[in-house]
């Protein structure tokens, strides 16, 4: 039997992977074949652990992780990482999936690691519709949405246009005011029409 690799993930500074370093060391990962990735998202195509942890697998090796959204989001980057590791010889264990662990070795592990591959992206889409779908219920009830307060007054808008007609480029304009080019011209869209 090959070796045991360890990645765990957590997507901000302020979090700590303990638990799954924990879970990890539990499977039966040594620590020095562990890999973790802090603050970084699980959508993010590169991640420089993850990246190095499946380098370090060798035919007859296992990746193991804590649950499956610390490998990625989507289920088709799922399955194709999942047949990538095995043409490599090498296999996927996954623990606390389904009340257990999964294991890509066996072709048992392999369908259950499917299904809830695909389970996991259904949960995801269905969170972002609910989201989705109470953003616009608030929008449209003009309730407050939260998030980060305004920080620039309507005056500082209605300042930048007036560079901005003056010839000043627009990025550097929104640049020094500290947002972006996009933002400034969302702001500039939402500024209240003057009373005639």
């Amino acid at each position: 039997m090959g070796k045991l690799i360890g990645y765990a993930r957590v997507s901000t500074r302020q979090q700590d992977a303990d638990r799954q370093v924990s879970d990890l060391l539990a499977a039966g990962v040594r620590r020095d074949d562990i890999y973790i990735d802090h603050g970084v998202s699980g959508g993010r195509a590169s991640r420089p652990q993850f990246d190095r942890a499946v380098a370090a697998l060798e035919s007859g090796d296992t990746l193991v992780i804590t649950t499956l959204d610390r490998l990625g989001r989507s289920t088709q980057n799922m399955l194709t990482f999942a047949e990538t590791l095995r043409s490599r010889g090498a296999a996927l264990r996954v623990r606390n999936l389904g009340g257990g662990d999964v294991d890509t070795h066996t072709p048992m592990g392999s369908m259950v690691f499917t299904v809830m591959a695909a389970l996991a992206q259904m949960e995801l889409e269905i969170k972002r519709e609910r989201v989705t779908d109470s953003v616009a219920k608030r929008r449209a009830a003009g309730k407050d949405l939260g998030g980060r307060r305004q920080t620039f007054t309507d005056s500082q808008i209605r300042n930048a246009v007036r560079l901005v007609e003056s010839g000043e480029p627009a990025t550097q304009v929104a640049r020094d005011l500290g947002m972006s080019r996009a933002t400034l011209h969302r702001r500039i869209r939402e500024l209240p029409v003057p009373a005639a």
